[in-house]
């Protein structure tokens, strides 16, 4: 779980209009850092498979997204792609 003030800075970050909080482009950067939070916990706690799912359902939810942007507008597609240092 990622805290405000973090959240609060990747909206800034990867916002559209100043009252953006939930374009593609916003969501996946906040589903980017929190994968990266949880690659982080399943080093220390291997066994941790519940959360594991919770990892997995994040995962599909981005790659979703990601295919929705990539579909509409493939420019913020390559740029957020880019940003975020994922692979195609």
């Amino acid at each position: 779980m990622l805290k405000p003030t973090k959240k609060s800075k990747i909206i800034k970050e990867y916002k559209r209009h100043p009252k953006d909080t939930g374009s593609s482009e916003v969501q996946i950067a906040i589903f980017t850092k929190q994968i990266e939070e949880l690659a982080k916990h399943f080093k220390k706690h291997p066994k941790d498979n519940h959360s594991r799912r919770g990892l997995l359902k994040m995962v599909t939810k981005r790659k979703r997204l990601l295919d929705y942007l990539k579909e509409n507008d493939e420019k913020k597609y390559n740029k957020v792609i880019k940003k975020l240092g994922l692979k195609k």
